[in-house]
């Protein structure tokens, strides 16, 4: 059995650092198909409401960006894509500790980094994608050992229906 037939609208989704917009950008290459990189959109239109000063980041504001998306179709990426209206959801995983890595690497403090690490530890995104979609609309993808093509090719999957919904297969919570 596979999670249904293909979709027009699938949001990626998943903590900074789980590879998100890495991935999605092999998708649309192997794809030929547009893939949206909604923090981008939010800071080059200014579709947000303020800075967060002590994050260093933008609060989205939702209505906008749902307004300027208007009724898309293709893929969008962003730790925020669960909260648009779309066909599946896959949210992207990565074991905290590697994640933490992950984001220090590439210039996050190590305050926003554990922050992050907690909020995969507690499957926040997981749980908000879940309480919005249901369980038969989530799709799960670890991560922390497959490299980006792989998790490419399981996005695919997900976009045309050959994958399981997937919901709270992946369990971190040994690391909090």
């Amino acid at each position: 059995m596979t999670g249904g037939g293909p979709v027009d609208r699938l949001a990626v989704t998943g903590t900074p650092g789980t590879g998100k917009t890495t991935a999605t950008d092999l998708l649309a290459a192997e794809r030929g198909i547009e893939v949206v990189h909604l923090n981008d959109v939010i800071r080059e239109e200014g579709l947000y409401v303020e800075r967060d000063e002590e994050r260093d980041s933008l609060v989205a504001d939702l209505d906008a960006v749902a307004e300027h998306l208007g009724d898309w179709s293709g893929v969008v990426d962003s730790h925020l894509a669960h909260y648009l209206d779309a066909d599946r959801v896959a949210v992207l995983r990565c074991r905290p500790d590697v994640l933490e890595r992950r984001l220090i690497e590439r210039g996050e403090s190590e305050a926003s980094a554990r922050e992050n690490r907690e909020s995969e530890a507690l499957d926040v995104i997981l749980g908000e994608a879940v309480d919005r979609f249901g369980e038969d609309q989530v799709y799960e993808i670890d991560t922390t050992d497959r490299d980006p093509e792989r998790v490419a090719t399981e996005l695919g999957r997900v976009l045309d229906g050959d994958r399981e919904p997937s919901a709270g297969e992946v369990d971190f919570v040994e690391y909090l």
